[in-house]
């Protein structure tokens, strides 16, 4: 009865020491509950085309890209009307809109300052002791201050006159 009662004092220490170790905080908590595929890492090739001209096909290369192989950026892209870039650097077209975005300074390592800002919030709000021990998802309640309430700031808008083309329409007495 005592060793019973000792194993099971030595198992929730253990427990609580393992909830409470240190490492990169993980806030969303999800896990595959199967072992088949992941059905969203899956693409379907584009269907076959017969080309024109046989002779114009280019010569086929070992590990080089096929006309079927799919590609999801390019045809998000182009089915939102836009061309996908091909070069580094800052589009002639949208130069204008870069330097007024940077018109007050750009800070170079903005994007190190931010990862740890974030860290160090992830950190300080990674959730109890009994959340990390069963994997609750803490995501949300730790970056709630930081979002944005959708209807109220669309609301905001609509009080004053400002029209959103993209927004379902009003409903009778809002």
């Amino acid at each position: 009865m005592l060793a019973t009662k000792g194993t099971v004092a030595l198992a929730a220490i253990a427990m609580l020491i393992s909830a409470c170790s240190g490492g990169e905080p993980r806030l969303m908590n999800l896990q595959a509950t199967g072992n088949g595929p992941d059905e969203f890492s899956i693409l379907p090739p584009k269907p076959l085309q017969m080309p024109d001209d046989l002779a114009a096909l280019p010569e086929p290369t070992a590990g080089g890209a096929n006309l079927t192989d799919p590609t999801p950026e390019a045809d998000a892209v182009a089915a939102l009307g836009g061309r996908l870039r091909t070069g580094t650097g800052v589009p002639a077209g949208d130069s204008t809109l870069v330097n007024h975005t940077g018109r007050y300074g750009t800070a170079a390592a903005i994007r190190t300052e931010l990862a740890s800002a974030d860290l160090e919030h992830r950190r300080d709000n990674k959730g109890r002791v009994m959340e990390r021990l069963f994997n609750v998802n803490v995501y949300y309640k730790a970056y709630d201050e930081q979002s944005l309430d959708q209807h109220a700031e669309l609301e905001r808008w609509r009080a004053r006159g400002v029209r959103n083309v993209s927004a379902p329409p009003a409903q009778d007495g809002e």
